[in-house]
C-alpha cells in the first residue's frame, strides 16, 4: 500500500483570514453565547497573527442598499424577510464591522448581500489576484455564512482551514454536528491555537 503524500506547507503569503459577519447585529442574534467578549477576542487574536506573518485578512460584511432589497424575490426565504422589512442597511451602525475588529489599510473589505461570503461579492477574484489558495475561516454564524462559504470555497478548490472557537450559532446541535460530521470533508477543522502553529511551523 502506497503512503500518501504529505500535505503542502503552510504558505502564510498564500493565505486569507476571512473574517465574516462580525457586525454588531449579527452578533447580537446569538443570545446564548456565554462570552462574546472571548469570541471576538480570539478572532482578534486571529487577526494579529495572520498579519504578523504576511497573510491576508479579508472582511465579509452583510448589508443592504435599497436596490439590493427590490432585487430579492419571494422566492428567498431569508433574504425576502430581510428586504420585506428594510433591515441591516448599509449604512446602519449595526452592519458594520465591529469596532475591535476594524479592518486596516490593504485589506480586503466586500459587502454581501446572501449567505455565503462568495456568491454576490468579487471576493474570488480579490484573493485570486493575490495567489491566494488557502482560506482560514471565522464567522458568525456556524450554519449560515462559515457552512456556505465551506461548500461554496471548496467547489472553487481553495485549500481551507476553519476555526473551531472562531465560529459561533445560535444553535448549538448544528454547530457541533457541522464542526464534527460536515467540515471535514472539504476542510480541516483546527482552533486559533493551532492556526497559530501553522503560521510559525510547530
Amino acid at each position: 500500500m502506497s503512503t500518501p503524500a504529505p500535505a503542502p506547507a503552510f504558505d502564510p503569503s498564500r493565505t486569507a483570514l476571512l473574517v465574516m459577519d462580525f457586525q454588531p447585529a449579527i452578533l447580537a442574534a446569538l443570545p446564548g453565547l456565554d462570552d462574546p467578549g472571548a469570541l471576538v477576542g480570539r478572532v482578534a487574536g486571529a487577526i494579529e497573527d495572520i498579519r504578523a506573518h504576511g497573510g491576508t485578512v479579508a472582511y465579509v460584511r452583510v448589508a443592504f442598499t435599497e436596490k439590493d432589497w427590490d432585487a430579492v424575490p419571494e422566492t428567498n426565504a431569508m433574504f425576502a424577510t430581510v428586504a420585506r422589512y428594510r433591515a441591516m442597511h448599509d449604512e446602519a451602525p449595526e452592519t458594520a464591522v465591529l469596532d475591535g475588529l476594524a479592518p486596516r489599510e490593504g485589506d480586503i473589505v466586500v459587502r454581501k448581500t446572501r449567505f455565503g461570503a462568495l456568491s454576490t461579492t468579487d471576493l474570488d477574484a480579490r484573493l485570486r489576484e493575490r495567489g491566494i489558495d488557502t482560506l482560514v475561516l471565522a464567522g458568525i454564524s456556524t450554519s449560515g455564512v462559515v457552512l456556505s462559504t465551506v461548500i461554496d470555497a471548496a467547489d472553487r478548490d481553495y485549500r481551507l482551514y476553519v476555526l473551531s472557537d472562531a465560529v459561533a450559532d445560535p444553535d448549538a446541535e448544528a454547530h457541533r454536528v457541522l464542526l464534527a460530521s460536515v467540515f471535514p470533508s472539504r476542510a480541516q477543522v483546527t482552533d486559533t491555537a493551532g492556526l497559530r502553529g501553522l503560521l510559525t511551523g510547530n
